[in-house]
């Protein structure tokens, strides 16, 4: 495989340069370590932190700005941030009223966010931490992946921190939008490491694995290649029964590329999500298409709903910027 890389040693630094420069001057590196934060954050605001692994650009790293992020904790590739990048991230970012911390649901992200965490409570700063957890290929709600939902979810936190002083408020809000989002996304082609040159998982050349996970973990069927209509129609099956959504709500739709599907594909599979949301009278009030929590350059796509009531709608529609979203109504 060709890639655009120097050294398979240095990918991550490499990567946080560039950050910093695509940003233009509105963030910088914290010290030494793997994290980047905003120049400018007001005193008193509820800082938010969100953090995770590399790999899935361009989150997490990729939604600092304006109602969104205040800094992110970068991992290796797949692999969580350690306890004092947190830690360090943390501590660039707090403002005096507490942090809220944002991030998947994995083993590892839970056990380092939370040393952290401690870390910081020694210290007398505060945190609360909302862990995303959509992806219905997941049965147990206490052990379900975060996967493309939390781009939604960013957005809801990012706004709610910038607008509430009290940190309970913000972690109450921020978990109802967890808490009404669902996702599922299915793979046709592995990704490859670009710290090994080797790829994420195999499958067949006629096959597709339904609810895999962005790191490659299995999903809930291994199927034969089929139409985009019935293939949408079953996952958004899941999503729709597991919450459940029902006729009369308003969510907001997001049609994920995983890396390397093309934008005509989303389209054609917009068109089976509209229908099928059309009939179940289901209201889209904003849809998002594009790149948005990636694995490496793998073939795939996810769909994400979140359940809108008036209060997260508020929020959802603040004016918003950041290198992977912008978002001005």
């Amino acid at each position: 495989m060709k890639h655009l890389i120097n050294d398979r040693s240095h990918l991550i630094e490499d990567m946080i340069d560039g950050l910093v420069a695509a940003y233009g001057g509105s963030v910088e590196k914290v010290g030494h370590v793997n994290a980047i934060v905003k120049k400018n954050i007001k005193d008193g605001k509820i800082a938010l932190l969100v953090g995770g692994g590399s790999g899935h650009e361009p989150i997490y790293h990729g939604l600092i700005g304006e109602n969104m992020a205040d800094a992110a904790a970068i991992g290796h590739i797949f692999a969580s941030p350690n306890p004092d990048i947190i830690y360090q991230a943390a501590k660039a970012c707090h403002r005096g009223n507490g942090i809220l911390f944002v991030y998947g649901n994995y083993a590892g992200d839970n056990m380092n966010f939370d040393i952290a965490s401690e870390m910081l409570a020694d210290e007398g700063i505060e945190v609360k931490t909302v862990r995303i957890n959509d992806d219905t290929a997941t049965g147990d709600p206490e052990s379900r992946r975060g996967i493309s939902g939390l781009f939604f979810v960013v957005k809801i936190a990012g706004a709610v921190c910038a607008a509430v002083t009290n940190l309970d408020e913000a972690y109450r809000i921020v978990s109802k939008a967890v808490s009404r989002t669902r996702s599922m996304g299915t793979a046709f082609e592995p990704g490859t490491m670009l710290n090994t040159g080797k790829p994420t998982f195999t499958l067949a050349q006629d096959e597709i694995e339904i609810g895999m996970g962005i790191h490659g973990e299995p999903g809930v069927e291994v199927a034969r290649i089929m139409p985009a209509h019935e293939l949408v129609g079953i996952m958004l099956q899941r999503i729709l029964d597991d919450l459940p959504y029902t006729a009369g709500d308003e969510v907001a739709l997001l049609l994920n590329d995983l890396g390397s599907c093309t934008c005509m594909e989303l389209l054609i599979a917009l068109k089976s999500v509209s229908e099928i949301l059309k009939q179940r009278d289901i209201k889209v009030v904003y849809t998002h298409i594009g790149k948005v929590s990636t694995t490496m350059d793998m073939k795939g796509f996810s769909i994400s709903l979140m359940q809108l009531d008036d209060e997260l709608k508020s929020y959802f529609f603040t004016n918003a910027n950041s290198l992977a979203f912008d978002f001005f109504r």
